[in-house]
């Protein structure tokens, strides 16, 4: 029995600690789970990707609100956009992990390329924001614009329910352009409310398809709940000349590590 404990001793000790890395980043950028929890299970925790995916949803499921409610007490939450992306994010997540859960079952190097270009699109996109944006003025409500909102919502729902990426990696790089001058504090508050729904969807679908494995999901937890907690609070006092790269970074490096690459 000694044995068995400690054998086990490195995945209680790496589990709580890929969570707190995790929970970080949720709270100060609006992404995380994607971005590092499910690459960081697959590729050095040895986490099927199936699994890594399933597992992730519903650790964020739990997560995600700790961040949202501490930008919502700050003010950088834009519930009329909430309310448009969870119209087509919702249907879509749950589409996306039935679909992956029967396409990709036994494709765990197809998850990977899947995983890790979404992430480098989005990476992409960001860096064409970056270079292209010419205006400085920030608003702190702009006009919410119905449609391509709604249309941002089945695009991230989908590649969510199937990847766990881009409730805050390519949903929040999509509203950025759409919305180029909110500022970044705000974008970030309203990816974490708006990602609460969705994943909620996208948990639940792999709940009834995927496998869920508690022996992964309590550990990560640990970590992550005082993680989000800090990042949420680090997040809304960062001016967003710093939270950009930290976007940028975390999206790039983790789809070019997905992908083989780095």
């Amino acid at each position: 029995m000694i044995s068995q404990l400690a054998a086990q001793v490195p995945d209680l000790v790496a589990f709580p600690l890929v969570g707190l890395l995790a929970g970080l980043a949720i709270g100060l950028t609006g992404m995380g789970g994607g971005v590092l929890l499910t690459p960081i299970m697959v590729l050095f925790l040895g986490v099927p990707p199936n699994v890594a995916v399933s597992n992730d949803l519903l650790i964020s499921l739990a997560v995600k609100p700790v961040g949202a409610l501490t930008h919502s007490r700050a003010g950088t939450v834009r519930s009329d956009m909430v309310l448009r992306l969870a119209v087509g994010s919702v249907p879509a997540a749950f589409l996306g992990a039935l679909l992956v859960n029967t396409w990709f079952a036994d494709r765990a190097d197809a998850m990977k390329y899947l995983i890790g270009g979404t992430l480098l699109v989005a990476a992409a996109m960001m860096i064409v924001r970056l270079l292209g944006r010419t205006r400085t003025v920030e608003e702190a409500s702009p006009p919410v614009r119905t449609v391509p909102t709604v249309a941002i919502g089945v695009v991230g729902g989908l590649l969510v329910g199937m990847t766990s990426v881009g409730s805050g990696s390519l949903m929040l790089v999509l509203l950025s352009a759409l919305y180029p001058t909110l500022a970044s504090r705000t974008l970030v508050g309203t990816d974490l409310a708006q990602a609460i729904p969705l994943v909620a969807a996208a948990a639940l679908g792999h709940v009834l398809f995927g496998d869920i494995r508690l022996s992964i999901v309590a550990p990560v937890l640990v970590g992550a709940f005082p993680g989000v907690w800090l990042g949420s609070r680090w997040s809304v006092r960062m001016p967003d000349v710093a939270l950009r790269p930290t976007l940028l970074v975390l999206v790039g490096a983790s789809g070019l590590r997905m992908v083989g690459a780095l």
